[in-house]
């Protein structure tokens, strides 16, 4: 079998907005294909199908909109908790 996950995580420098990175990774078969960084405000690619996978979500203005309001909604919401 295969196995396909994403992660979505939060690395924390302060606890203001701009200096919290929101990181999402997807993975295939315990490899990262590609991910988003709000830092970068793209996503990038690490395998050769990551890369084409990355591209596309890229020059999606609503995809990298979406992932960079996540910041906000999903980041700066816990940064109490963590």
């Amino acid at each position: 079998g295969f196995l396909s996950y994403s992660v979505e995580r939060c690395q924390f420098n302060s606890t203001e907005l701009k200096d919290i990175e929101l990181i999402l990774s997807q993975y295939y078969n315990k490899l990262e294909i590609y991910r988003f960084s709000s830092s970068l405000g793209k996503f990038v690619g690490y395998t050769e199908y990551g890369v084409k996978q990355a591209k596309y979500f890229s020059d999606l203005p609503g995809e990298v909109a979406r992932w960079t309001a996540e910041k906000e909604r999903y980041c700066q919401h816990n940064i109490g908790n963590w």
